[in-house]
C-alpha cells in the first residue's frame, strides 16, 4: 500500500495462491541460486531486500543439514549481493537467538546468546555477519528480533509459537485443540499486522538515529492457558489437551519477555495489538460468523 503495487516483489519456491498472484509481481526464486537472485535485482533495479527465507525452529531441527543450507548459505549468498550491489537489507532474527543462560524476564538487546537450535545459531550468526558487514563493507544491515508471530493468512508452520496459530484454526474446524507446550509456558508474540509495520518504519528510519543493527520488537506475552481463555470468549465449547513434545524443551531456553525500549526509544516503535485485540482479528478473519458474538463481547 505504502510503496506500490508494483514496486514490492515476491518470491518464493512455491506457487502462490491467487490472491498473491492478482497482488503484484511475484517470482519464482530460490535462495541458494545465486545467479538467479543476481538477474532479479539486475532485472528489477531492486534497491531493498527483505530476506525472510529460513527453516524455522522445529523444522529445522528436523533437518538439519537443509536448515544450514536455506539458512546460513541462504543468507551469504543476500548479503554478497546486497554488498555487490549496494542494497539495504533487512534480515529477521528471532526470539530463538536466545539460550538458557540468557536472561528471560525480560530479555535486554544485548546480553549472552548461545542458543540451542539451528535456527537460533543461524539467527546469531546472520546478525554478527550482518554487523561484520556493517563495519567492513558500510553496508545498511538491519535486523528485528521479532516473538512469535501470528497470522491469519498462512497455516502454521512449523514454528515453537506456533500452537498461538493453531489453536484458532482448530477451535473452528473441530472444536478441539491439542497443545504441545505446557499450559504456564509464556512467550512474547506478535500479531502480523504489527509485524509487518515494525519492519516498513524500521526500513525507514535515518540511518543516524539508529544506536544498533539488531533490535528486539515485540507486543505482547502470554501462556496457552491465557489465549485459551480469551479463545473460549468466542468458542464457548472449546477442549484442550496438553500432549507435551519436545518443542517444550525450545521453549524452555526462549525470553518469557522481550525489552524492546530500545527500539521505542531510538526509532519509535510502538505496538498497536495486545491479546484480546489480536483474537478478535484472527476471528474476524477466519469466520465472520462470530460477529454476533464479538459484539456481546465488546459490549
Amino acid at each position: 500500500q505504502r510503496y506500490g503495487q508494483n514496486n514490492v516483489i515476491m518470491s518464493d519456491i512455491l506457487k502462490p495462491p491467487q490472491e498473491i498472484l492478482e497482488s503484484g509481481p511475484y517470482v519464482f526464486a530460490d535462495i541458494l541460486d545465486f545467479k538467479k537472485l543476481q538477474e532479479l535485482i539486475v532485472n528489477y533495479n531492486i534497491d531493498w531486500i527483505i530476506h525472510f527465507s529460513a527453516l524455522l525452529s522445529a523444522i529445522g531441527e528436523n533437518n538439519v543439514p537443509l536448515a544450514m543450507r536455506v539458512n546460513i548459505e541462504g543468507l551469504h549468498n543476500v548479503l554478497e549481493l546486497a554488498k555487490q550491489y549496494r542494497l539495504k537489507i533487512f534480515v529477521p532474527s528471532t526470539i530463538g537467538a536466545f539460550g538458557p543462560d540468557s536472561p528471560r524476564d525480560p530479555t535486554p538487546d544485548l546480553c549472552i546468546q548461545r542458543p540451542r537450535t539451528i535456527y537460533g545459531v543461524s539467527k546469531v550468526h546472520a546478525e554478527l555477519m550482518g554487523e561484520y558487514y556493517y563495519h567492513k563493507f558500510g553496508m545498511d544491515f538491519r535486523s528485528l528480533r521479532f516473538p512469535g508471530i501470528i497470522s491469519a493468512d498462512t497455516n502454521p508452520g512449523g514454528g515453537t509459537t506456533d500452537y498461538a496459530v493453531k489453536i484458532f484454526h482448530d477451535a473452528l474446524k473441530s472444536g478441539h485443540f491439542k497443545c504441545y507446550l505446557r499450559e504456564d509456558t509464556m512467550l512474547p508474540m506478535m500479531f502480523i499486522d504489527d509485524c509487518l509495520r515494525s519492519v516498513v518504519e524500521f526500513m525507514e528510519t535515518p540511518e543516524s538515529k539508529l544506536k544498533m543493527r539488531t533490535y528486539n520488537v515485540t507486543a505482547m506475552s502470554f501462556t496457552p492457558d491465557e489465549i485459551v481463555e480469551e479463545v473460549r470468549k468466542y468458542v464457548p465449547e472449546l477442549k484442550v489437551t496438553y500432549e507435551i513434545d519436545g518443542r517444550q524443551a525450545i521453549a524452555d531456553t526462549w525470553p518469557k519477555r522481550f525489552d524492546d525500549s530500545n527500539a521505542r526509544a531510538d526509532w519509535g516503535w510502538k505496538h498497536t495489538m495486545d491479546l484480546p485485540q489480536m483474537c478478535k482479528a484472527m476471528f474476524e478473519f477466519l469466520d465472520p460468523s462470530h460477529q454476533k458474538q464479538k459484539q456481546r463481547i465488546k459490549a
